[in-house]
Parts: structure tokens; C-alpha cells; sequence
């Protein structure tokens, strides 16, 4: 296996954008202690050893069920963290929902229940999903701020979304059914939209 290819250095772009991430929550918590910044760096950090894995071991990696487990964390912790910060009526249920989540993918993933799992993590992933795309669009507060505040909060939602409409595409990347041939491209674009959007103030 090449270690220096065009594939690796997609990798290594995205891991780096996934560290500079986790970094950029770490410090956010380490100001606010806001619950919501430790989900998505959480989410981050799945990205990153997931790309470092790629790099080494190749696609070959994701056909593994606890790969496959702790990739969901990706999904699932980010959507947390919009639920955290934006919903906080639901946001319990939305973690019961994400925790229960997770259980059913490690469970009919490792305990190879295919058929279950062919439910399981499209039905998971999905909410999770929608939840990340849908969120910024109906952020708690966003349309109640006036003025230049209401323009930087609308600026930075919009390229917020431009992130995460590269999510759904992501997730697929990493499944062990993927038959995808290049899709390192994706994965930094993704990860490039989400740092647009999350540590861009407008």
C-alpha cells in the first residue's frame, strides 16, 4: 500500500480541519463549560481517527462492524450538540434517542443481525441527519435578533447549512456497503464546509 497518494492527501487535509475542530470546541468549552460544545467535539474526533485509519489501512476498514459502530458517533454527537444548543425542550429525548441510536447499531452491527441492521443505521443515521440539516434553519432565537446581529446570525446560519448539506453524503462514505472509489474529496469538502460554518462569526 502507497502511503503518498493524491487519496492520503485528501485525508490528511481532512484530519487536520477535524483537529483544528476539535480544537476550536475544546477551547469554546473551556470558556462557556457549554455541554453542547463537548458533542461536537466528540463528533470531530470520531472524523479524525476515522481519516487517520483510512490513511493507514485503507477502505477496507469500514466492512468492520465496530468501525462502522463508532463512525455513527460522527452523526449522532453532532446532532447532539444542535440539540443541546438550539432545542433544549427536547434535547433529553433527542439523547435518549442517540444513546438507544447507537446501542441498536453496535448491537445488529457486531452481533451480526444484518437484517436488522439494514434498519437500524439508515433509520439512526437518518434522524440524526435531519436534525443537522434541519436545525440551523429553525435555530431557537435566530429570527428574534434585530439589526447587524440579525444579519451576522442569518450570514452564519446560512454557511452553517452549507455545511451540512455535505452530512448525508459523509455518512454514506463511511459504511461498509460503500462501493465508492474516491471518496476523499467528499469527506474534506464536508469537513471544510463544517469549519466554514461553525467558526465563522460574519
Amino acid at each position: 500500500m502507497h502511503m503518498f497518494t493524491l487519496d492520503n492527501l485528501f485525508l490528511l487535509l481532512t484530519g487536520l480541519l477535524a483537529a483544528y475542530l476539535c480544537w476550536y470546541f475544546w477551547q469554546r468549552y473551556g470558556l462557556h463549560k457549554a455541554l453542547h460544545n463537548i458533542y461536537y467535539l466528540m463528533g470531530f474526533a470520531v472524523l479524525l481517527v476515522s481519516g487517520l485509519l483510512l490513511i493507514f489501512l485503507g477502505l477496507g476498514i469500514l466492512a468492520s462492524p465496530y468501525v462502522l459502530t463508532v463512525a455513527s458517533l460522527i452523526p449522532l454527537g453532532i446532532s447532539m450538540g444542535l440539540a443541546e444548543e438550539y432545542f433544549p425542550s427536547w434535547k433529553t429525548y433527542f439523547k435518549w434517542f442517540a444513546a438507544i441510536g447507537f446501542l441498536a447499531i453496535a448491537i445488529t452491527s457486531i452481533g451480526g443481525m444484518d437484517t436488522l441492521k439494514k434498519i437500524a443505521v439508515p433509520l439512526f443515521h437518518g434522524v440524526a441527519g435531519l436534525v443537522i440539516f434541519l436545525g440551523p434553519f429553525f435555530a431557537k432565537g435566530a429570527p428574534k435578533v434585530s439589526g447587524g446581529r440579525h444579519r451576522r446570525r442569518f450570514d452564519r446560519t446560512r454557511r452553517h447549512r452549507a455545511g451540512l448539506h455535505f452530512h448525508g453524503c459523509a455518512v454514506a462514505v463511511l459504511q461498509p456497503h460503500v462501493r465508492d472509489d474516491d471518496p476523499h474529496p467528499l469527506l474534506l469538502l464536508m469537513t471544510g464546509a463544517f469549519a466554514l460554518g461553525f467558526t465563522r462569526k460574519g
